[in-house]
């Protein structure tokens, strides 16, 4: 007869031999799970959240040492709450059945423990970081790399912008805000390392509200850099290269020091610039273009000798002869509003000075000379386009202006900006008027 063995009773689960190992394991699974769900567990004992982390954890499925690693540390967080847990039914089964998966893996209570780790997606890698001028990589030499090429110790590069959209609008490299004529081809920029030019047309037959057709823009040829390069473009046609059909400054080194991004193709081309530390915007909004550059004061003032810039408008600003005061315009249209009397313009197309501000107050709602010079587009030609215009030329300063505290320009700068101009002329005419009566003195006493 075979002899009954003695088996003390206890709570717990009894398996035979290895055999059991498997079944018990998935039986502690669905108890954790089981009792993670019981109300009991979620309100006080957190006995639920022991078996979670003991579930999620890669280790209790591994081989022995790290099951007997992920048992330890799974008995240690049920210990901890065996105050609040005491007389709890989930409890007292997860700790006698964490007690008999380590007898069933020879797993001592004492041993190294490690926090078991959540069984989640590794993280998408980061993109990588936007490097400035100084930081791209190329196998270009410094000298092709605007900021690399500086001294060493010396103070960064301050840099400035300039824009042009519109009827047209012209902010210039000094952060003046004009309205301008200017029709025809017109230069904004020229000195040692590239030329752009504008033309501008009417908008409407018989009108004087311009805005730009065409535009052109010269790269020179500059050292081992980039060998000269043209970019044209014109209403209907912003191609993403250059005249040549290239899109970058040519071999070796133009490839990373010189080229053209198409971000929206037909609307939006970025041209970079990084052997003069430069970026170009240039958008077609309607039927019309708009510029906008980013430009670091060195270049800004690298003339061709003998050139004295006199006509280059982001540099000086419109003529006083192509200048228009569209705050004239804008009250003739609040008069016209108030008193019910038709405009005399042709191209207003049914804007009244009050709708126009409503459209434009829909994408700038910052009253600065963004939103006047929206306002003043509408009331001169009609054309809705020009309310993007206006926005998108905005959204370029903030994108590639160096000072966030000059990103708007209100009415009073530009009018403080005006009385300083015209404060420096007279004092230009009273000391040539001085220097003339000092003259004839002098001419008078020696005769």
């Amino acid at each position: 007869m075979r002899e009954r063995s003695d088996v003390r009773p206890r709570a717990g689960w009894m398996v035979m031999g290895k055999r059991g190992i498997p079944w018990a394991l998935e039986v502690s699974r669905v108890l954790a799970v089981f009792f993670s769900l019981l109300p009991s567990a979620s309100l006080q004992c957190k006995i639920n959240k022991c078996s979670s982390e003991y579930l999620a954890s890669p280790l209790h499925a591994g081989p022995k040492k790290d099951t007997c690693t992920a048992l330890r540390v799974y008995y240690s967080c049920v210990v901890r709450t065996a105050r609040s847990c005491r007389g709890d039914l989930s409890y007292h089964a997860t700790q006698h059945g964490i007690e008999d998966l380590m007898n069933q893996h020879n797993c001592s209570k004492d041993g190294p423990t490690s926090q078991p780790r959540a069984r989640t997606p590794l993280p998408p890698p980061p993109p990588p970081p936007v490097l400035t001028d100084s930081q791209e990589r190329s196998d270009g030499p410094e000298v092709c790399h605007y900021e690399r090429s500086l001294p060493r110790n010396t103070a960064p590069p301050n840099y400035t912008h300039c824009g042009f959209f519109g009827d047209p609008h012209l902010r210039t490299f000094g952060d003046e805000f004009q309205t301008c004529k200017v029709e025809g081809a017109w230069p904004l920029i020229h000195n040692k390392f590239l030329s752009v030019q504008v033309t501008n047309s009417p908008v409407l037959p018989g009108s004087l509200a311009t805005a730009t057709s065409k535009l052109t823009i010269i790269f020179k040829n500059f050292q081992e850099c980039v060998e000269q390069k043209t970019y044209h473009a014109e209403t209907d046609e912003l191609p993403a290269a250059f005249a040549d059909g290239s899109r970058n400054g040519g071999d070796p080194n133009g490839v990373s020091t010189l080229r053209v991004v198409e971000k929206v193709p037909g609307q939006h081309v970025e041209i970079q610039a990084r052997y003069i530390g430069t970026t170009i915007v240039v958008r077609q909004v309607g039927r019309y273009l708009t510029f906008a550059i980013r430009m670091p004061e060195e270049v800004v003032n690298s003339v061709e000798e003998g050139d004295n810039q006199d006509l280059y408008l982001c540099l000086h600003g419109c003529p006083a002869n192509q200048r228009i005061d569209f705050r004239s315009v804008r009250t003739r249209a609040g008069e016209a509003h108030s008193t019910g009397r038709p405009r005399s313009s042709s191209g207003t197309q049914g804007f009244t000075f009050k709708s126009a501000k409503a459209k434009c107050k829909e994408r700038l709602p910052v009253e600065d000379l963004y939103f006047q010079s929206c306002v003043f587009d509408l009331l001169s030609s009609g054309d809705i386009n020009f309310t993007m215009a206006a926005y998108y030329a905005f959204e370029d300063v903030k994108m590639l202006h160096s000072n966030s505290k000059r990103y708007h320009i209100f009415e009073k700068d530009a009018l403080s900006g005006a009385t300083r101009e015209g404060k420096n002329v007279l004092l230009v005419f009273l000391l040539n008027v001085l220097a003339v009566l000092l003259w004839t003195e002098c001419c008078t006493i020696h005769l």
